[in-house]
C-alpha cells in the first residue's frame, strides 16, 4: 500500500481525490442545512487539539557515480519502516474557508537502506536508522462548504525535523553511512472535518517530500560513495481531536 502512495498512480489517485474535493466544493453552494454543531465550533477564531498518526517513512535513494565503477556493491536501495507520531494542534481561522496550523509533533519513525554485494557468497547487509524526530510543521488549509455537520480539507505547506537520536556526529557513525539530523519537507494532504457535540474529529492523509540532501557524505565509506543524494518520504495517517 505505502509504494502504491509513492508511485506514479498514488500520485495520480491523490490528484484525483483533490479534484473530487473542489468538484464537491463548487456543487454545494453557499448554504449548507443540518449544521448544528459546526455553527457552534464556527464562532472560534482559534481552537487547539491532539493529534495521533501513524507514518511509514523511507530514503528515496540516489546513486552515485561510483556505484557504477564499485566491485562490492551492486544494489542500494531502502526499505519503508513503520512509526507513530504524537502532537499538538493549534488552528488559526483566516476567513470562512482558509486556516493556517501549527502542529509541533514528535515522530518516532523507522527506516533502512538495503545493500546487496556482488560477491554471491556474502548476505545481503542493511543499516537502519531509528529516528525520533521533533517536528514543526506549518500548513495552509482551505476547507469545503459543510453540509450535515461535516465538510472536507485540503492542506499544503513545509515542515521542519531535527532528529534527537541521530548518530551522525558519534564516533561509532565512522563506520556507518550517516544521515543529517535536519530536514526540511513540502507536504499536502486531504481529509474532513466530523463536527460533534464536544469535539471535532478530522481524520487526515498527508504525504511529505524532503527538500534537502540528507546525506553526510564520507569518501572513505563505500556505502556513503555509491550514494549521491538521499531525501527523506513519509505518508502520514492522522486523527486530529479538536475543539
Amino acid at each position: 500500500m505505502v509504494k502504491f502512495f509513492y508511485s506514479k498512480s498514488g500520485f495520480r489517485l491523490l490528484t484525483a481525490l483533490f479534484l473530487i474535493f473542489f468538484t464537491i466544493n463548487a456543487g454545494q453552494g453557499q448554504t449548507a442545512r443540518g449544521n448544528y454543531n459546526f455553527l457552534d465550533f464556527n464562532q472560534k477564531p482559534y481552537y487547539f487539539g491532539i493529534t495521533l498518526a501513524y507514518n511509514s517513512s523511507n530514503f528515496k535513494v540516489f546513486q552515485s557515480r561510483d556505484f557504477v565503477m564499485s566491485d562490492s556493491i551492486r544494489l542500494v536501495e531502502s526499505v519503508t519502516g513503520p512509526g507513530f507520531n504524537l502532537g499538538i494542534v493549534t488552528n488559526l481561522k483566516i476567513g470562512e474557508y482558509f486556516d493556517v496550523r501549527f502542529l509541533p509533533t514528535l515522530s518516532f519513525a523507522e527506516r533502512s537502506i538495503n545493500y546487496a554485494s556482488t560477491d554471491s557468497e556474502r548476505r545481503p547487509f542493511a543499516k537502519k536508522f531509528e529516528s525520533v524526530f521533533v517536528e514543526m510543521p506549518f500548513h495552509a488549509r482551505y476547507k469545503s462548504v459543510p453540509f450535515n455537520d461535516m465538510r472536507l480539507f485540503v492542506i499544503a505547506g513545509v515542515k521542519y525535523s531535527f532528529d534527537v537520536a541521530s548518530d551522525s556526529r558519534s564516533r561509532q557513525a565512522d563506520s556507518l553511512v550517516k544521515i543529517a539530523p535536519n530536514d526540511f519537507a513540502f507536504e499536502i494532504g486531504a481529509g474532513a472535518q466530523f463536527f460533534l457535540p464536544y469535539f471535532i474529529f478530522s481524520p487526515e492523509i498527508k504525504f511529505s517530500h524532503g527538500l534537502n540532501n540528507i546525506l553526510i557524505f564520507d569518501k572513505n565509506l563505500e556505502e556513503s560513495s555509491v550514494i549521491d543524494k538521499v531525501l527523506s518520504r513519509t505518508l502520514t495517517i492522522s486523527l486530529h481531536f479538536e475543539g
